[in-house]
Parts: structure tokens; sequence; C-alpha cells
């Protein structure tokens, strides 16, 4: 039996070793680095120094092989370490101290690429770029391909002449991460299988923010949820392809969940022929164009729980003319929108609130300051079985807007409450053509393919 007595003295004993280790690593003695390290090799015992002022591609090079080879991780005491034109080998786990430990682009090439490895894993280091020329072989300033295993956790890659971090058919994970100030888009991933993209931070990229593509339409499976991105830009123009904060392009069974965007130039989340898509719990915030968009070959897309605060448009479930169909909208709110895009808008123009076209269910949402439309339904010919039911539409130009176009397909449209419209709280229209008088009171007016009913207008 361990008695009181006994216990204090060894207690005491423990105390006074913690204090003998304390004052020996504040002396710099040798050895407690080592052993604070125990399992990783340390890059200065193979001749890489930090704050050394030539380049140490070389002696890197050298240490990242040697650690491959012994199957060990290798710690980057804090410090900044010039290297370039790095390859690197079938599995490599570096880390270092997150802040201090800086890898820098020296330029004439590419910072770090790898092809066809088993593990990389990158631990609190920063990646500066120092917005030097890349390579045109090069997508990224971390430039992966075929990665088995991969974790970036708690990094920073910044200062990036191309893409922050390039990814092609790698599976894992980037958290905890700050990408920023990236030529092109923070993270671009393509082909990937598995992948988890979640808590990062990206800002200020000149052309998108997280993008999840595929080169064919397939299953890709990416997880984007819980990341702040903010301030993307379009620098290289066009109507979507760029400024998108979080895109998705033929890339199938994707979620985007919990994440918060915002100051993007076109969309906060963009989703271009991508089935069985989750956009869900988003908060978005001043989007150039439209805030969500699904568009043109999709099958099954959920678009629920989110706020748009500020866009050109809202939501957008569209493109049935490119086999966009199958949706439900649901529990958003979305307003303060704007008829001021970033370039000039085909009719019916900027200024929706929430669009379907077909096979789409668009329940429970409330829509406030929609100046064009509170809500549409269908565009032309383009509409099949629609229910709008149990929405709040307040301060519109028209409520709701549905096609009563020859060849446009079934809608239900009831028990909403709409509150304000200035121009009719709906109104059958052709194209962006209004046809009818205000169907809230007049029923489906002849319209055999609508059912208009039990909707409160005030």
């Amino acid at each position: 039996m361990l008695n009181r007595r006994k216990l204090l003295t060894q207690t005491a004993g423990f105390a006074v070793m913690g204090l003998s280790l304390g004052k020996a690593a504040a002396a710099g003695l040798p050895g407690i680095e080592k052993a604070s390290m125990r399992g990783s090799i340390n890059a200065t015992d193979l001749g890489v120094q930090p704050g050394a002022l030539d380049d140490q591609s070389k002696a890197f090079a050298k240490l990242l092989r040697e650690a491959s080879d012994r199957d060990m991780p290798v710690f980057l005491p804090p410090g900044t370490y010039v290297v370039s034109n790095l390859s690197l080998p079938s599995r490599v786990r570096l880390s270092g101290t997150p802040g201090a430990s800086r890898i820098v682009y020296g330029g004439d090439g590419h910072l770090l690429m790898a092809e066809q490895a088993e593990h990389i894993e990158f631990t609190g280091l920063v990646f500066d770029g120092s917005n030097r020329w890349m390579a045109d072989y090069t997508q990224g300033l971390l430039d992966l391909r075929r990665v088995a295993h991969l974790v970036v956790d708690n990094c920073q890659i910044t200062g990036s002449g191309k893409n922050g971090l390039a990814l092609e058919r790698a599976s894992g994970r980037i958290e905890r991460s700050e990408i920023s100030g990236a030529a092109d888009a923070g993270i671009y991933s393509v082909e990937a299988g598995g992948l988890a993209i979640s808590g990062n931070r990206v800002s200020d990229c000149a052309n998108g923010g997280i993008l999840v593509h595929r080169w064919q339409a397939a299953e890709d499976g990416t997880i984007v949820s819980g990341n702040r991105v903010e301030r993307i830009q379009a620098r290289s123009g066009g109507t979507g392809q760029n400024g998108n904060g979080i895109n998705a392009f033929r890339a199938g069974n994707v979620s985007i969940s919990g994440n918060n965007v915002s100051d993007c130039a076109f969309s906060a989340i963009r989703a271009n022929s991508s089935s069985n898509l989750q956009i869900t719990g988003n908060t978005c915030s001043r989007s150039g164009e439209t805030a969500l968009y699904s568009e043109f070959a999709f099958e099954g897309a959920i678009i629920s729980n989110n706020i748009v605060d500020g866009a050109a448009n809202g939501i957008s479930m569209v493109n049935f003319n490119e086999g966009g169909r199958m949706g439900v909208c649901q529990g958003n709110i979305v307003r303060n929108l704007s008829t001021s895009g970033p370039y000039p808008a085909d009719a019916p123009g900027f200024g929706v609130g929430i669009s379907v076209e077909a096979d789409t269910t668009v329940s429970g949402n409330v829509v406030e300051n929609a100046p064009l439309y509170g809500m549409q339904i269908g565009w032309g010919a383009y509409m099949r079985n629609v229910v709008a039911t149990g929405n709040i539409i307040r301060k519109a130009g028209t409520g709701i807007a549905v096609s009563v176009v020859e060849g446009a397909g079934t809608a239900v449209i009831s028990d909403n409450v709409i509150e304000g419209a200035q121009n009719g709280a709906i109104i059958g229209q052709r194209w962006a053509e209004p046809v009818t008088g205000d169907l809230a009171s007049l029923g489906n007016a002849g319209y055999a393919h609508l059912t208009v009913e039990r909707n409160h207008v005030s």
C-alpha cells in the first residue's frame, strides 16, 4: 500500500525533475529538443540550416530522400529555408513550428512537386511563394499528383504565382490551414477520391477559392466543410468560371456544408454539372452574381438551410435545357438582392430570389428584398414538376413569376405568404414578359398545367 508520506515524497521528486528539465531547455542544453521530438529526424542534423542565405535545395532533397528510405518523420526547426524544384519521394512526413518554420520558393521552376506518392504529410509549416514566376509545367506552389494519402494540417500557403495547393487524384485531408494571395485559386483539386477540405481559411485569391473539379462527370465524394472563404476575385474574367468561393465542376456526391463565404466576385458556392450534390448550412455574404448555384447537367441537388445576404441573384437550380433537374430548395433565407451584376445580364435580369425549373420542391424559404422576382418558376418551355409551397416572400418586384409558355410542365403554387410585391403576387409569364393578371386571386386563369391556391397576399 502506498502511504501518504511516500506519495508526497515521490510527487516532490517529480516536481524537481520537471524543474530541472525546464531549466535545461531554457538554457538550450543539447538533447532536450531531440527528446521532445523523439522518433523524428531533426533537419539540422542532416545539413539543412534555418536562416542560411544560400539555396538549400540539394540538402533538403537529400534529407527528404533519407527520411523516406527510413520511413521517418522530419522536424524543421524555426527559421527560413529557401528551396526550389524539389521532387518529393514516396513518403514525406514534414513538420515544423506553426508560423515559424518557413519554406520559401527560390524561383526558377517550382517549389514542391509529387508524383505517385504513398504518403505526404505537412504539419505546422509556412510555404511562401513570394509571388514569384512559376514554370508552365507546374499547377501550384504545392503540386501534388496521385497521392494515396495526403495530410495538410495547420499550415500557411501564401503568395503563389498560380494555385496555392494543386491536387490531382489525391485522397486525404486538408484542414486548419490558411491559404492566401494565390494568383489563381487557393485550393484546386481534380479527380479526387475521398478528400476532405475542412476548417481552412482561404482568402484574397485572384480567380477562385476552393475548386473541386473532374475531367469527366463522375462520383468524387469530396467533403468541403467549416471553411472560411473571403475576398475572391475573377481576374481572368468570364461569366462564372472564375470568381467563386467554392466551386464543384462535374464532381458528383460532393457535400458543401457549414462554410462562411463572403465577398466573392461571382458565386459564394457554384456547382456545374454536379449530381447528388448537397449545399447545406452555409452563410453567404455579398456575392457579386448568384450566391448559390446548381446549374447545367445535374441530377439531384439539395440546397437547404443556408443564409444568403447580398447578391445579384440568391439561389438558382436551373438549366433544364441542359438536363439540370431533380432538386430540393428548403429552409433558406435570401435577402438584400441587387439588379446589378458583374456583366450585362441576359433576360430576365438580376434581382431574383430563388429560380427553379424541373422536378424540384421549393418550401419553407424566406425571401426579402428581391427587386425583380421573389421566385422564378420555369423559363419558357423549360419547366416540369415544380412544387412551391410554404414560402414567405416580402418586398419583391413580382412575388412569384411562373412560366405559361406552351410546352411548360406542371407547377403547384400553394400556401405561400406574399407581402409587398409591387408588380403582383403571382404572375404568369412568357419568358420575360408578364401576360396574366395576378394569379393569386385569379387561380390558374385557364392554364391547365398550373395549380395556384391558398396563397396569402398583403
